[in-house]
C-alpha cells in the first residue's frame, strides 16, 4: 500500500507553500494510524521539467516532516509531464494498492514530455489497477485539465487556504479506508464543504 503525493512547486504557489506542505504532513500523519509507505514528489518547469522526489517510499509510521528548507517554488506548470513521471514511478514500484494525490494551484503551461492524451493513458492504466487518482486545487477551483485527462468530478476538489491541513486529514482518512477496506475514494457534499470549496470558487470566480 503506498500513496505517492504530486506537489506543485511553481511560484504561484508562494503564498501558501508553508501550508501546503504542512497539510502534505498532516496527509502522512493521518495514514500512520495503520500500515503503508508514502512518497512525495515537487514539481516545477525550470529550463525544463524539474521532478525532485523528496520522500521515497518512506513507512508511514517513519516519517519526517518535510520543510520549507527543503524545496521553494519556482518556476512554471508541467502538469502533465509531472502527472507522466509520478505514474511511472508507482507503476515500477508495482503496489497492490496505489493512491496518487496530485496537489496544483495552476494550468498545465509547460510540459514537453506528456500529451494530454499520454496522461489519459496512463490514469486508465492506474484505474485498471483499481489504483485511486484524486486532484486536488490548492487555492484553485478551474479542472478543466483534470476533466481533459479523465480523471472524474467526483475526485476533484477546492482546497481553501487555512483549510488545507483539515482538508488532507480528511484526504488521509478516505485513503485509508481504501487501503484497509477497500472502499473508492470520491468527495461528497460534506467533505466539499470541510475543505471551503465554495470559498475558493467564489474568490477566484470559477
Amino acid at each position: 500500500m503506498h500513496a505517492y503525493i504530486l506537489l506543485d512547486r511553481t511560484g504561484s504557489m508562494q503564498s501558501i507553500w508553508d501550508e501546503a506542505l504542512g497539510s502534505v504532513n498532516a496527509y502522512v500523519k493521518g495514514l500512520a494510524e495503520g500500515d503503508g509507505y508514502a512518497t512525495l514528489a515537487v514539481f516545477d518547469a525550470h529550463d525544463g521539467l524539474q521532478f525532485d522526489v523528496l520522500r521515497a517510499g518512506v513507512p508511514v509510521q517513519t516519517w519526517k516532516d518535510v520543510t520549507t528548507q527543503e524545496a521553494s517554488p519556482r518556476g512554471m506548470t508541467p502538469l502533465f509531464d509531472a502527472i507522466g513521471r509520478i505514474i511511472a514511478r508507482a507503476e515500477s514500484e508495482a503496489p497492490e494498492k496505489a493512491v496518487i494525490v496530485i496537489m496544483t494551484d495552476g494550468e498545465e503551461n509547460s510540459s514537453r514530455e506528456m500529451k494530454k492524451d499520454d496522461v489519459k493513458a496512463a490514469l486508465e492504466r492506474c484505474e485498471k489497477k483499481g489504483w485511486q487518482v484524486v486532484f486536488l486545487g490548492a487555492e484553485f477551483a478551474k479542472f478543466n485539465d483534470a476533466d481533459a485527462v479523465g480523471i472524474a468530478g467526483g475526485q476533484q476538489v477546492a482546497m481553501s487556504a487555512g483549510r488545507m491541513g483539515r482538508s488532507m486529514a480528511m484526504m488521509a482518512r478516505k485513503s485509508r479506508a481504501y487501503f484497509d477496506q477497500g472502499e473508492q475514494m470520491a468527495f461528497d457534499a460534506g467533505d466539499r464543504e470541510e475543505t471551503g470549496e465554495a470559498d475558493v470558487k467564489q474568490r477566484k470566480g470559477s
